[in-house]
């Protein structure tokens, strides 16, 4: 399977001005097989250390000196290092957090080496131990789940996805077609971005085998629990997980989760679990101005898990019929929708910058709330996400009034369109604005459709 983000590790390989790099993403999402896959295809010989599973091996970098260092790594391994045929690779790194200092040394004497680091863990290790970071001297890369592009590419749709990485608003897509990427919305919220289930999707076509793989990985999750060192219990986080797909959608109540705990304590796990990039944090905005994260209320955020086959899995999609769990889908039952269309929007941010979040609601009076804010260069672009074919866009009217915007993002089930709208708020103002209508399969290519000229 193919990752679009293995482009720009090629690019950073042949820079000039190359760094040590970090790759920071969730566990199981591919972090180790992109950069296996990386030695591979430019023939470099990959010196893997996983320093979760040999602790003893941070003692091979007591040294200040890189090429002390690679003298003790080749006495360890019983292999030569030549820096310009190899790739050295620091796996799990967060079990060995000093060895973020050493990095420096690599950058600064022996640059010729390009250096991968590694880690599942790494923001919760970070905010636990103290230490100076090579600031300056290495660079940031972000894994997400595959992309509804990417599935397509890897379950065979090359030529579909050609077509839609090149559409614009000049194309027309065939009703045809447009059932058919609707069908494979649909078989991706069902088995979702982490490589395992779609690798048994694609070996298997079968989705009771992908369920399997699921449970394993929200198992695997749940494992994890135990290594943020018992001050949670671990039942906790459980109910967290389970109320997290189940809130989808919809401002996050700490009650919702478990009636009994202390919001304090559900507030410290996720941002736990939040570090640890299981959930991500969809966060407030007033849309007053750029940045969006300039006027937030912390009172006011919604959470997204980190994958929606996994969050299928939650909420028992998987086990239904086909055609019910399609129905579900389609009806944005549990917020599946705004689930997929966020996946997707951190997707295109990724992999050179972290991807945020953002979304308007109102915090007191009149109700209304906008689904995700996003910014565009110097504009402030409001998306309404609507799973089927129809909904009202009251609150959409009211923003666009209120903020004095003129472009809209709409996401649901129709053929894409462009617009002019002109109508009155429920208040009797009025307001125009151009509407940028778009099918739930075109979410990744939001940025670069939002290019477009305002009518």
């Amino acid at each position: 399977m193919i990752r679009f983000a293995s482009e720009h590790l090629d690019k950073w390989l042949k820079s000039n001005n190359r760094k040590p790099l970090v790759i920071r993403g969730a566990r199981q999402v591919g972090k180790t097989w992109i950069i296996r896959n990386l030695a591979a295809s430019h023939n470099l010989k990959l010196i893997e250390l996983n320093l979760e599973k040999n602790p003893s091996f941070a003692g091979l970098f007591s040294d200040n000196n890189p090429k002390n260092i690679l003298l003790n790594i080749e006495s360890e391994l019983e292999t030569s290092i030549n820096p310009e045929t190899s790739l050295l690779f620091l796996d799990e790194i967060q079990a060995a957090p000093e060895l973020f200092a050493k990095l420096r040394w690599f950058k600064e004497e022996l640059g010729n080496l390009p250096v991968i680091a590694a880690g599942s863990l790494l923001e919760f290790t970070l905010n636990e131990f103290q230490f100076s970071m090579p600031v300056g001297r290495i660079s940031y890369f972000f894994l997400e789940p595959f992309s509804f592009f990417e599935f397509l590419h890897a379950t065979g749709n090359k030529l579909l996805l050609k077509k839609l990485k090149s559409f614009s608003f000049d194309d027309s897509i065939p009703d045809s077609i447009h059932e058919k990427c609707l069908n494979l919305y649909h078989d991706y919220c069902l088995v979702g971005g982490m490589p395992e289930p779609l690798q048994t999707w694609i070996d298997t076509g079968k989705l009771e085998e992908c369920i399997k793989t699921q449970q394993d990985l929200l198992a695997t999750f749940r494992d994890d629990f135990h290594k943020y060192g018992g001050r949670f219990d671990p039942k906790l986080l459980y109910k967290l997980s389970v109320s997290v797909a189940r809130q989808l959608g919809n401002k996050f109540v700490y009650s919702r989760v478990d009636s009994l705990a202390k919001a304090m304590m559900i507030k410290k796990c996720i941002s736990l679990m939040s570090d640890a990039r299981v959930f991500s944090k969809v966060c407030h905005t007033s849309g007053n101005g750029l940045p969006l994260g300039a006027e937030t209320n912390d009172k006011f955020f919604k959470m997204l898990f980190i994958d929606i086959g996994l969050v299928s899995a939650q909420l028992g999609l998987s086990r239904m019929s086909h055609d019910q769990a399609r129905d579900m889908t389609l009806k944005n039952k549990g917020g599946l929708a705004e689930q997929f269309v966020g996946q997707q929007i951190r997707s295109s941010c990724t992999p050179l910058s972290e991807p945020f979040l953002f979304y308007w609601q109102r915090t007191s009076g009149r109700q209304g709330e906008i689904d995700y804010i996003v910014q565009e260069g110097s504009r402030i672009i409001p998306i309404e996400i609507k799973s089927g074919t129809a909904g009202s866009m009251k609150s959409l009217h009211l923003f666009m009034a209120d903020k004095h915007l003129d472009l809209a993002v709409r996401f649901n089930s129709n053929l894409p369109t462009i617009e002019k709208i002109v109508v009155k708020t429920t208040q009797g103002d009025p307001v125009s604005y151009t509407l940028m209508s778009v099918p739930l399969y075109l979410a990744e290519k939001i940025h670069e459709l939002l290019g477009i000229k305002c009518l």
